[in-house]
């Protein structure tokens, strides 16, 4: 069994395995080659792209700066925006699905290291070799979910589709669909409803109309 599968199945992995530490560093090498493009460099954009994530549907756009750990675990659906500093620390599969939109500053994170400080020093892995092992728990996001600024999604976490998250909420567990949630930690506050339409806050439509 590979490094990475033993971080598929959930188990104690050596994240500086030679193997996972080639992947790593083809990650950040594409992540900075994005930071230094401009918005209207759009093709260069989209090849690096093309390499760096696992999948991606279309109409995607990653205001940038991003930082990937692994590119390869992390799959987004279609009509995805995220606004700048994105972090994806994909060690566990990241799936985003179609619709989802992210604020300034959100982070995902999947690794989980142990509390007890010796073991968080060192173990002995599969091979009977001393080492630093962590293990990961990965994270799903549905559709048409709404990240604020500074969200922190930590692993084993799925996010329902039609949440809202709030600006700076750390969510550490499940949220069910179409909800509104925040905190530190995370927590429902209430389901969204049709009484939340735009339709009902004048004040802010203008001449602006609601898409039937």
């Amino acid at each position: 069994m590979t490094e990475e599968q033993r971080i598929f199945d959930g188990l104690l992995f050596n994240p500086g395995h030679a193997d996972l530490r080639k992947i790593k560093a083809k990650a950040h090498k594409l992540s900075h080659q994005y930071n230094l493009t401009f918005e209207d460099q759009v093709e260069e954009r989209e090849e690096i792209l093309q390499q760096l994530l696992g999948a991606r549907g279309e109409k995607c756009f990653l205001q940038g700066p991003i930082f990937f750990h692994y590119g390869t675990h992390t799959e987004i659906g279609s009509s995805f925006f995220a606004n700048y500093n994105l972090t994806v620390q994909d060690d566990a599969r990241v799936k985003i699905a179609n619709y989802t939109s992210f604020g300034p500053n959100v982070t995902i994170v999947t690794p989980v290291h142990p509390l007890i400080a010796s073991e968080r020093q060192q173990m002995i892995d599969q091979h009977g070799e001393v080492n630093s092992l962590c293990y990961a728990k990965p994270v799903t996001i549905g559709n048409n979910v709404w990240l604020s600024a500074n969200v922190t999604v930590c692993g084993g976490v799925t996010i329902g589709d039609g949440c809202v998250i709030g600006a700076g909420s750390v969510v550490t567990r499940d949220i069910p669909a179409n909800s509104l949630a925040a905190g530190v930690p995370c927590k429902v506050i209430r389901t969204i409803t049709e009484s939340d339409s735009m339709r009902y806050q004048p004040e802010f439509m203008g001449d602006c109309q609601i898409r039937e």
